[in-house]
């Protein structure tokens, strides 16, 4: 579980404190979880790449990357449910004030399955608050 909280925050630094190179190591752990979530669920990397930048394709395949991705960082459980406080213990700490509200609100939200579940907190999340926002 340390090495995917290591994981979520490089992400996280990555993906707004404008880090512009990785080790290899770092580079690879992205990678891994990335590619095991592709590979299980099948996504067209076309819908995860209009993700990052907002743009949430109504698609079944990207609901549930977005969950295996969450469950491979051990934030969310069987039904898709987030726990907030747990997302918010891996920002590193200058994100988790601005980040806080968005998450806390966002995880009180539920879809019809645990895929749709994550996938409304993660639409709800870059909503209200898109510099905080992740998707690998």
């Amino acid at each position: 579980m340390m090495v995917l909280q290591v994981f979520f925050i490089a992400v996280v630094a990555i993906q707004f404190c404008s880090v512009r190179s990785l080790d290899d190591d770092m580079q690879e752990l992205i990678n891994n979880l990335h590619n095991t979530c592709v590979g299980e669920i099948g996504v067209d990397e076309a819908l995860i790449t209009n993700a990052q930048k907002g743009e949430f394709a109504d698609d079944d395949k990207l609901k549930c990357y977005s969950k295996c991705l969450l469950d491979q960082m051990a934030i969310a459980d069987e039904n898709g449910i987030v726990d907030p406080d747990a997302a918010l213990a891996i920002l590193p700490s200058d994100m988790q004030s601005e980040a806080g509200p968005a998450v806390r609100k966002c995880t009180t939200m539920r879809g019809s399955t645990p895929c749709d579940t994550v996938f409304i907190m993660m639409k709800c999340w870059y909503k209200e608050s898109p510099k905080t926002y992740f998707l690998p």
